[in-house]
């Protein structure tokens, strides 16, 4: 078998099915906005595409679409959009073959996002839901000490103030590794958790209304059990959160090492500089630590910017200099920078790590939709079953 991943055109949002050589499907984020449901707009069906995907992956023993995690990266819009209307919320027992929603195995949360909700930082409607439903879920593990499908969930990082000691065995600490999903160990798949860091108590409110609260992880990928693709996921997290992370990790690089980049907040400035693209240009100034922290690319490594095509203009995101940065990054690997938004057509860009483990291919259309070919491919760096150094 083999590994892939599918990126699908949401513009300035993020959305990613990774399906693992195992057949196990990882879903990190969603942005499905209304008119993507709507068959009379231009805008890419995602849900639809999703479907299709699971579809086709095939159904439970109950005869629903599901995916085995999903990861929310942090609650903002274009990262949950569209969560109620597709996905399936409560207890497992109460789905109904009628609405046919996908059902979520396990959840996978940062614990940030029980109290992300102030009078300052308010939540949209589907991250409010997803919240209830991480609520429940700890809940039923509180109250029964197991999990079963539909109710499981993995906290992301460890909450402040001791609140999540007495659930340890759902909660995942930073700089740990797993490879377990939905309760049970995967062998093509391997994850360390990087963020959200814990912050001080002068930090805690700030982090909580900020992009900052990411959950950050590196996924490897294996193909008959050795590695074949690392994938760095940052979500929308900032300068000082990719600094933090170099500071923490320096010594330890190969923790931050990459073939595959989701650039950080849809190929934002602001994940490598403090100054402002819009008010300084090309004053600004780059962040020497967070751009190491992000320029930790193997040979032939590959950066996704899973955005809007990106201009030389002010925009940010995501941001033409940010661009430029992620280029000269990939120059000593050889390797290649690529918008979800560009070229033609409206379906998902997908990577295929080949079952032979010696290249990523990168497919301008999803193989199993029959459409299009191979754009390219590169010789990955060795293997291996884990980072190089603890």
């Amino acid at each position: 078998m083999a590994a892939k991943t599918m990126h699908f055109r949401v513009g300035n949002g993020d959305m990613m099915l990774m399906v693992l050589d195992s057949g196990k499907r990882i879903l990190v984020d969603i942005d499905i906005r209304a008119d993507a449901d709507d068959e009379d707009t231009d805008t890419p069906d995602v849900g639809g595409q999703l479907r299709k995907e699971l579809e086709d992956l095939g159904r439970d023993s109950k005869g629903r679409l599901y995916v085995d995690a999903f990861l929310l990266t942090h609650p903002d819009q274009d990262h949950i959009r569209g969560l109620k209307n597709h996905f399936h919320l409560g207890p497992p027992g109460d789905w109904s073959k009628s609405a046919d929603k996908i059902l979520i195995r396990e959840q996978w949360s940062s614990p940030i996002v029980f109290r992300r909700a102030s009078k300052d930082h308010t939540l949209c409607d589907d991250a409010c839901d997803w919240s209830a439903e991480a609520r429940r879920r700890v809940k039923k593990f509180r109250e029964e000490g197991t999990q079963v499908d539909g109710n499981r969930i993995l906290i992301m990082g460890e909450d402040v103030d001791g609140k999540t000691d007495d659930i340890g065995a759902i909660v995942v600490k930073v700089d740990s590794l797993f490879s377990t999903i939905a309760g049970a160990g995967d062998e093509s798949f391997e994850a360390r958790l990087l963020a959200p860091l814990k912050a001080d108590d002068e930090e805690e409110e700030a982090l909580i209304s900020k992009n900052d609260s990411s959950v950050i992880l590196r996924v490897d990928l294996k193909v008959s059990q050795v590695v074949k693709a690392r994938y760095l996921i940052g979500g929308d997290a900032g300068v000082a959160i990719w600094e933090r992370l170099w500071d923490r990790n320096k010594n330890r690089a190969s923790r931050l090492e990459y073939d595959v980049l989701i650039a950080p907040h849809h190929c934002s400035w602001r994940s490598l500089s403090y100054d402002s693209w819009s008010e300084k240009g090309e004053k600004a100034k780059v962040n020497e630590a967070a751009r190491s922290a992000l320029a930790q690319a193997r040979e032939g490594a590959l950066i996704i910017s899973s955005s809007k095509p990106v201009e030389d203009d002010e925009d940010d995101p995501p941001c033409i200099r940010a661009k430029r940065e992620y280029l000269e990054i990939l120059e000593q690997p050889n390797g290649e920078f690529k918008c979800v938004a560009d070229g033609s057509g409206d379906k998902p860009l997908v990577i295929e790590i080949a079952s032979s483990g010696t290249k990523i291919k990168r497919a301008a259309f999803a193989t199993a939709l029959g459409l299009g070919t191979g754009i390219g491919s590169q010789p990955l760096a060795h293997g291996s079953s884990a980072d190089d150094e603890d």
